[in-house]
């Protein structure tokens, strides 16, 4: 087998210069300085890696090489050994390499350790059935490395008797006697872990007998160690188990092992052996332990992912322990508190919902002072989770809607967003929070300088604002927040008189309301604040946000019209009259563009719409504003909630069964050639060439068919045509699609395929008479011989009457 076609076990770097020729190589190899000999056979080693054989330099290299005692030359004439070809062109053993065995006898021999530890690594390598014959004379050499002093020699040793007794059995048939011998008397870690491990693998009944022996001895071994015996006593109680109960107290003493690895198995294995509640408890423990005291992420993560698997089907277990999960919210690190909050939500029920609420208040108020693009994503996270814990517990909700709410003046847009929408959810849903949450709102109004929150905001305090008291705060907050009229200031009233500003208007974009209209969102700077901080929404119409001051429009009519059920006729007209006013005045502001932007036609005609509903309310009117907008809401939030419920996935549903158990098992190879195509797909695995070449496992939908459709020619020829390419195992099924987009008959029409690479074509198509606009289906099928790229072309020919024929090809799809 050459050097391209065996398993690959080193990498190696390779310079980009062109390497030397075998002349200069050998020159190198033998000069006297070391240094050049180890550059030639790095050298010689790359180029055999990459497929030039050199059989010549072999001689070469157990001439001048194999005599020195330079330790790196030693370890890269290992590594040359081991890429090399060691058989001729008949399949035997090379005569060269009784030299290159009598070298390794040597080497077995030698007095440093190093030399003989990477000789013994290197036999485990030797598995090819004709590498036995340079075993065979070493065996005694190796037995004897197994009472060497030195625990590099021993440990290498062990390793190269596990790799001969897997690969060449009879060459040491008492392997195993002689590695549990060394087990029995080893005091080095590492070394008793290899010996362990092979008679785990090898002889298991040795290993059981071992353990056995030394069960109350375990929690004292390495943590190397302590790995193996966990895998070990996995397999023993799958296998049996009525063993179980004799191990499991073996596995919860370990539970102690300061290693971190060692806790993490022990958690891992007491759950795959044990459902009961006490054994899980004793596992998520020692989860939420490593949680805390580990600080790499990755571990974090790992453990948070063994957790949220635990929580599947354990989750009245985690439930007592969410407190100590919750703790990850401590680490900097977003993953790994996305992924805490994601399993603290599915732990929350009504006996922890108050504490889970005090944790999740006490990190988003740590976060009101700290600004960055983290700190900010973070917020964002803990009001989304407190946002759905409200939904699910409303009881919960009093506690933490307070304290979000101060963060409606939020810098960071998107968290005042999440935390008004939160709010308007709230107030629809729990009506006995809405006189405590109102009060906060208008307390709270005023520091908003965000367009999209105050609208929002806006909107709650026209819906909700219903008692008379509330109806007289609400106009009270909206006209401390909006000044006194006129919005333009007189020296540029005067100017807009004269003429239109000079200014340009600035872009704007539009909007679709709840109602289905458009309007016009003019990009304004969201942080313009009046002259002091309660006029922050005055600084926002003076900008130039005419979509935001329809909005103020809105909720001043439903006031003024709500009005007129809490005071008399004479007053009411009052109020109304005092909101046109201001009506008038926003009008007046889009007119004459202050701000560099005048009123686009939407917002006019709206604002023009609200001024004649009161000059003449009516009962339509009041029905068509303080009724059915609120109706509409109410339906929006059902409609969502239902469909969050349909998009959740099924928690408690059975799993899903692939195969029954008194299915067909089909076995491809026993079929022979002639089997059925539709019996290929009841395999009981997929196959891997087919998956390899991109073969279907089932029925393709027509979305998926057109991802495999290929065009072949263009859509203005004469003859257009594309082929749909289907993989299946070693077979390639092209379905050519031919029509004919000419007024004339097309006789003898003929795809003509040709291969490149191991394809073979098995039929040709042939030949047919398409008429005008008639489209044809032509399939070939093509046999696959290996696994290198190959190539389909092809042309398509045809008999045109009256005129030349016109050529048109078009290349085929490349196989792999």
């Amino acid at each position: 087998m050459s050097a391209m076609e065996r398993n690959c076990t080193l990498l190696l770097h390779g310079k980009e210069a062109t390497p030397p020729n075998e002349e200069e190589i050998r020159e190198l190899l033998e000069d006297k300085d070391v240094e050049k000999k180890q550059e030639a056979m790095k050298t010689l080693i790359t180029l055999q890696l990459n497929g030039e054989p050199m059989p010549k330099m072999l001689m070469v290299v157990i001439r001048f090489i194999v005599p020195s005692d330079d330790h790196k030359l030693k370890k890269l004439l290992l590594i040359y050994w081991e890429v090399i070809d060691k058989t001729g062109p008949d399949g035997k053993l090379l005569p060269e390499m009784i030299l290159v065995c009598n070298n390794l006898r040597n080497d077995l021999s030698h007095p440093n350790e190093y030399i003989r530890g990477c000789t013994l690594r290197f036999l485990c390598k030797l598995k090819a059935p004709t590498e036995v014959e340079i075993l065979e004379p070493l065996i005694p050499t190796i037995k004897n490395n197994l009472e060497h002093r030195h625990a590099f020699v021993r440990r290498n040793a062990v390793l190269a008797v596990y790799s001969i007794f897997k690969s060449f059995e009879p060459l040491i048939a008492d392997g195993p006697e002689l590695v549990e011998a060394v087990l029995q008397q080893e005091q080095d870690a590492s070394c008793k872990r290899n010996a362990f491990l092979m008679l785990f693998h090898c002889c298991s009944e040795r290993a059981v007998a071992y353990l056995s022996e030394n069960l109350e001895q375990v929690a004292g071994w390495g943590d190397i160690l302590q790995l193996v015996v966990l895998e070990l006593i996995r397999k023993i109680v799958r296998a049996n188990p009525y063993e179980k109960s004799r191990y499991i107290r073996c596995i919860l003493t370990l539970f102690a092992s300061e290693s971190a690895a060692g806790a993490y198995e022990c958690a891992s294995v007491l759950v795959a052996l044990s459902s009961s509640a006490t054994a899980i408890r004793a596992a998520a423990q020692s989860y939420t332990q490593l949680l805390s005291s580990q600080s790499d992420n990755n571990i974090k993560l790992i453990v948070l992912e063994r957790l949220q698997d635990l929580k599947r089907h354990h989750s009245k277990v985690l439930q007592e322990m969410i407190m100590d999960i919750i703790r990850a919210l401590g680490s900097a690190n977003l993953d790994i508190r996305k992924k805490t909050l994601e399993i603290m939500l599915d732990l929350i029920v009504p006996k922890n919902i108050g504490e889970v609420m005090q944790v999740l208040k006490k990190e988003v108020q740590k976060t009101q002072g700290e600004e960055g693009e983290k700190s900010s994503e973070y917020r964002a996270m803990l009001i989304n989770a407190i946002h759905r814990s409200a939904i699910r517990f409303p009881e919960s909700a009093s506690m933490v809607v307070p304290v979000l709410m101060d963060f409606l003046g939020d810098a960071n847009q998107s968290s005042a967003v999440e935390v008004i929408l939160f709010v308007r959810e709230i107030l629809e849903t729990f009506p006995h929070l809405r006189e405590s949450v109102m009060k906060k709102l208008l307390e709270t109004f005023p520091t908003i300088h965000s367009s999209r929150v105050a609208r929002v905001a806006l909107w709650l305090i026209g819906e909700f604002c219903v008692a008379g008291e509330d109806v007289a705060a609400g106009f009270t907050t909206l006209k401390a927040s909006l000044g006194e009229p006129p919005f333009v200031p007189p020296a540029e009233d005067e100017a807009a008189s004269n003429g239109p500003a000079a200014a340009p208007r600035p872009e704007g974009r539009p909007v679709v309301l709840a109602d289905g209209t458009y309007a016009s969102v003019v990009a304004a700077d969201e942080a313009v604040g009046g002259d002091d901080g309660t006029q922050r929404l005055r600084g926002l119409l003076l900008g130039g946000d005419f979509f935001l001051a329809t909005v103020v429009a809105t909720t001043l009519t439903k006031l003024a019209l709500r009005s007129r059920e809490h005071l008399p006729t004479r007053a009411a007209n009052m109020v109304a009259a005092d909101v046109m006013l201001i009506l008038t005045g926003l009008l007046q502001l889009g007119k004459a563009g202050g701000a560099g932007a005048t009123i686009d036609a939407d917002s006019q005609e709206r604002l023009q719409t609200y001024l004649h509903l009161l000059s003449s309310p009516g009962e339509e009117v009041q029905a068509l504003c303080l009724v059915h907008c609120r109706e509409v809401f109410s339906a929006m939030l059902r409609e969502r909630a239902g469909q969050e419920e349909a998009e959740k996935p099924a928690k408690d549903v059975a799993p899903e069964v692939h195969r029954q158990a008194d299915d067909l098992i089909s076995v491809r190879q026993l079929k022979g050639g002639k089997s059925d195509t539709a019996a290929l797909e009841l395999d009981d695995d997929d196959d891997p060439v087919s998956s390899a070449a991109g073969a279907f496992t089932g029925e393709l939908d027509f979305a998926a068919r057109l991802k495999r459709v290929t065009q072949l020619t263009g859509l203005s020829d004469p003859v257009y045509a594309e082929a749909y390419v289907l993989v299946h195992s070693y077979d390639i099924m092209l379905d050519v699609l031919v029509i004919n987009q000419t007024q004339e008959p097309m006789t003898n029409l003929c795809l003509e395929l040709a291969t490149v690479g191991d394809l073979k074509l098995c039929e040709r198509p042939t030949a047919y008479t398409l008429a005008p606009a008639e489209s044809k289906h032509i399939k070939a099928n093509i046999k696959v011989s290996s696994t290198e790229t190959g190539i389909v072309f092809g042309s398509i020919v045809y008999d045109a009457h009256g005129s030349p024929p016109p050529g048109g090809g078009g290349e085929g799809a490349a196989a792999e």
